[in-house]
């Protein structure tokens, strides 16, 4: 039977990629007609960062191999790894990326150019166990320092509103992947398995997922990784990654 021809939630077995002290769980949940491959992350048992550039050559990973061999170096088995946020020629983060408490690249302030400048944009935080989706500015003002933290764009979801720019009928349909955050503090990663407009993958955050508030990543290239798959196909500037606390 064609894919289009799924109801419009429908969540298949993929793979359980957990440790005895990790929540974490990933599946293939059907929303809109659309595959898509969503990990959810306990950040209570889940260890989830951010990650850019090795500190043992300054050079970005670029590849979810090469910083799953890192993480096994220092005894953190690799559960689940995807991309971060749009980043720029050279590999370098386009927005805001925090990494361990540290500011690597200052919050992007553009109003025009491509899908991070679509207003809103937004940023995506993780603080101990704590995470959140908030609109650009909005993030700013509140000062939270967070662990971890990067800036991309459009803001798919705010408060249970889709962006106002989506448009139910839109033709531009590409891979997306994307982050949110849910009402019961579970992050939810998506990275859909063909073309979706932004208003279908929206709408999937937010009633499909129950995510009120979610953030475009990337598209076309969009990947993920888990112990013993991997979708990458280019290389990446920032990656999170799920290993057990």
């Amino acid at each position: 039977m064609p894919l289009r021809w799924f109801s419009a939630f429908l969540p298949l077995t993929l793979l359980v990629a957990c440790a005895p002290a990790s929540a974490l769980k990933i599946e293939q949940v059907v929303g809109g007609g659309m595959l898509y491959t969503v990990a959810s992350v306990d950040l209570r048992r889940d260890d989830l960062r951010l990650h850019w550039l090795n500190p043992a050559n300054g050079q970005p990973y670029l590849t979810f191999q090469a910083l799953k061999a890192r993480l096994a170096k220092q005894g953190r088995p690799l559960l689940f790894a995807t991309n971060s946020g749009i980043y720029a020629e050279g590999f370098r983060p386009l927005g805001l990326h925090v990494e361990n408490g540290r500011t690597l690249v200052n919050i992007n302030n553009a109003k025009s150019g491509g899908n991070f400048a679509l207003l809103p944009n937004g940023v995506f935080w993780v603080k101990g166990t704590q995470a959140g989706v908030m609109e650009t500015q909005a993030y700013r003002r509140a000062d939270l320092r967070p662990n971890f933290a990067t800036q991309s764009g459009p803001l798919l979801v705010a408060g249970r509103r889709l962006h106002p720019a989506f448009n139910k009928s839109s033709s531009s349909f590409k891979v997306r992947s994307g982050v949110g955050v849910c009402r019961d503090g579970r992050v939810k990663f998506a990275v859909s398995a063909g073309p979706v407009n932004f208003y279908a993958f929206a709408v999937f955050f937010r009633d499909v997922l129950r995510c009120p508030d979610a953030l475009y990543l990337d598209g076309s290239i969009s990947a993920y990784a888990t112990r013993d798959h991997d979708t990458q196909l280019a290389g990446f500037a920032g990656m999170w990654t799920v290993t057990a606390r």
